[in-house]
């Protein structure tokens, strides 16, 4: 069987190339820059700009997984790169769904990334399910538009999977790194209050999901991608320390100064979501690998 991935080569995509090939899947790449060959990936173009896409790759796919998109956390927030955020992920989409339109393809199931961000960047204390309404900021808007895009394959009678992906841990990219280097100088801290929620996933864990997501025919719609149990930036933070054997000492950094270095984009660290992977936990029978977050650092760190 053959998985199809978008934003294959970033840190989620990278590792689920892996983990699938360990399982027997055969898997292929959509990138700007195709190759042959990477090791055993087989490399196909797309223009997205330019609307163009190699239609032998979605000839030959049984899977589909679109991960591509512009980094949320790589660059501040002016109008245009919130522009090219969201229509990265979506742009993308329909490049992808009109193609399918004129082709005999057999793509049975389609898994889109999406994020908690969906509900918006800061929900408090109030505990998140599936069913809890979107938010209004940026944040929100992006992922509504992103999932809007996906509903197009679903149009296509493609069972279609959307995972509202938290903070995901790992030693290679994304968060951690940013949060221990502080740590490992000994100078590690909570931002803003600290309190904030932060609901997080080991990489495997979500790569697992995602495959199961492919494969599983009870799956469908939109799904929480998080660990059971959230902890605050607070807790997170100190446990890096423990797990490190690091000091923790310092005051909390000041979300004025946050904001004042990464303007709005500081609402991605200053506010938080206290979600449930209700959907997970009741209409599957999916097993975590790390459900607190001391021993995902522990795998990951040590």
């Amino acid at each position: 069987m053959n998985v199809l991935i978008t934003g294959g080569s970033g840190l989620v995509g990278t590792r689920l190339t892996e983990l699938l090939l360990e399982k027997g899947f055969t898997v292929s790449h959509l990138s700007r820059k195709p190759t042959n060959k990477t090791g055993n990936v087989k490399t196909y173009q797309w223009d997205i700009e330019k609307g163009q896409i190699d239609e032998q790759a979605l000839l030959e796919a049984d899977y589909l997984i679109h991960l591509a998109g512009a980094g949320i956390a790589d660059e501040k927030w002016s109008e245009e790169r919130k522009r090219e955020i969201i229509e990265s992920r979506t742009k993308s989409i329909q490049l992808i769904s009109n193609k399918l339109k004129t082709i005999n393809h057999k793509i049975k199931s389609f898994v889109s990334s999406s994020g908690i961000g969906f509900y918006g960047a800061d929900t408090g204390d109030e505990r998140i399910s599936e069913q809890h309404t979107a938010g209004l900021d940026f944040l929100a808007d992006c992922c509504i538009q992103w999932e809007t895009a996906a509903d197009e394959i679903q149009d296509l009678g493609i069972r279609t999977v959307k995972l509202r992906t938290g903070i995901v841990l790992s030693e290679k990219g994304g968060a951690l790194p940013k949060l221990t280097q502080p740590v490992r100088w000994g100078v590690g801290a909570a931002l803003g209050t600290g309190k904030q929620w932060q609901s997080w996933i080991h990489l495997d864990d979500l790569c697992e999901l995602y495959m199961k997501s492919l494969t599983d025919e009870r799956m469908t719609g939109f799904y929480n991608a998080v660990a059971p149990n959230p902890v605050t930036n607070y807790e997170l933070t100190k446990l890096s320390a423990e797990v490190l054997n690091r000091p923790f000492w310092m005051p909390n950094v000041p979300a004025f100064a946050l904001k004042l270095v990464f303007g709005e984009m500081a609402d991605i660290v200053l506010g938080g979501n206290y979600v449930l992977n209700k959907r997970i936990k009741l209409e599957t029978d999916f097993e975590y690998k790390f459900m607190e977050v001391k021993g995902a650092l522990e795998d990951l760190l040590k």
